[in-house]
């Protein structure tokens, strides 16, 4: 009986059979990066960026702030509409805050404020903003304000309340008081008295900064 031994394998052919044999693992590694996070910011005209050139808006800025603490591949997209309250932005809430956000800033309430809204009504309205994005898979930073005492005592400490309650309610974090350090201060708000320049600007992106950046790292 006759025996037919195999060829002996050459070094190409072994070589071609470990490239094939390694091919899947090198696609893996050849993956996508992953897209960049995004965080919108749902406001009024102070995310809008009223009166400053888009570089020195709110979104900018706190882009910045947050690249500058290592919060790497951080997109923040404006979603502020000039005029808008609670209502305004409950309305919009769903086609505003886009399908890719992982992180929302809900900013509103000023011109509930300056209009001297039911306090009732904005936190009903806050709170149902919330609870919509929380239903979508968003993480939620609610941005607070404090009313001017000269506003009104009661209604003051009424309004002051609605940001806390409803955070602590929704389980979200809060941003204390967004305008801290510059609401009334004449060295960082616009002519109007109501809207930062530039340099108040910087400062909320400094304060808020950390606030978005620990809702990031929740994620």
């Amino acid at each position: 009986m006759s025996h037919t031994f195999p060829r002996p394998l050459s070094r190409r052919r072994i070589f071609g059979a470990l490239v094939i044999g390694l091919a899947p693992v090198w696609t893996g590694a050849a993956a996508a990066p992953r897209r960049p996070r995004v965080v919108t910011l749902l406001g009024d005209s102070i995310t809008a960026g009223y009166g400053l050139s888009s570089r020195a808006s709110l979104p900018a800025q706190l882009e910045a702030e947050l690249a500058a603490a290592g919060a790497a591949r951080v997109r923040v997209r404006g979603a502020g509409v000039s005029g808008d309250t609670t209502a305004d932005g409950l309305a919009r809430v769903d086609f505003s805050v886009q399908k890719d956000t992982d992180v929302c800033v809900v900013a509103l309430g000023g011109n509930d404020l300056l209009q001297g809204r039911d306090v009732g009504r904005i936190r009903a309205n806050l709170d149902k903003i919330v609870k919509r994005l929380k239903a979508r898979g968003v993480t939620v930073v609610l941005a607070g304000l404090e009313a001017p005492p000269v506003i009104g005592r009661n209604y003051a400490r009424d309004f002051d309340a609605i940001f806390p309650a409803v955070a602590k309610a929704n389980g979200v974090l809060l941003a204390r008081n967004l305008l801290e350090g510059v609401a009334l201060d004449s060295r960082y708000n616009q002519r109007d008295g109501i809207h930062p320049n530039a340099a108040g600007v910087r400062i909320v992106a400094r304060r808020l900064a950390p606030v978005v950046a620990k809702a990031l790292a929740a994620r």
